[in-house]
């Protein structure tokens, strides 16, 4: 269980801190995550993926090709956001941690995918990772070191620290 602070500053008064297992339903429920890396030159790259919670983080899929594989090939810390587009209601989540390349279990990560997600997004384990058109594709977990909770009414700031792994 992660270490949790509430901060006051960023908050209504009428705001409490959120438990982290409604964040970590929020985390598992959300169909869109926006991921960010880094490239070697030091500009962000976002781009938006499908993911599934499991084994303690958030797992995605990308192609070896993809701007976002090649950038985890340099710098493996990533941030990755989910919420709702408007300021009313609902929370935003900021995870901020280390990707790292799934290679074992990819099962497991596949039934996830297709229990979440449908017909749509079916993987078939290859080797290392996942079948995709012009090759394997990588499944990487982010680990979270921080999460940050922004609840937006009443507005709430609830930070969430995790033990390195």
């Amino acid at each position: 269980m992660p270490t949790t602070t509430f901060d006051a500053r960023f908050s209504d008064p009428d705001a409490g801190p959120l438990p982290w297992e409604r964040t970590l339903a929020l985390l598992r429920d959300a169909e869109l995550y926006w991921f960010t890396t880094v490239r070697r030159d030091g500009r962000p790259h976002v781009t938006p993926v499908v993911g599934v919670w499991h084994g303690e983080g958030l797992c995605v899929v990308t192609g070896t090709g993809e701007q976002k594989a090649r950038n985890l090939e340099y710098a493996d810390a990533v941030t990755v956001t989910t919420g709702r587009n408007t300021w009313a209601s609902g929370t935003d989540v900021v995870v901020e941690g280390h990707a790292a390349r799934v290679r074992t279990g990819l099962g497991d990560v596949a039934a996830a995918f297709l229990a979440k997600y449908g017909e749509a997004w079916r993987f078939e384990v290859e080797g290392e990772g996942f079948a995709a058109p012009g090759g394997t594709a990588w499944v990487v977990r982010v680990r979270p070191e921080r999460v940050i909770a922004f609840a937006k009414d009443p507005h709430g700031q609830t930070t969430y620290r995790f033990a390195p792994a």
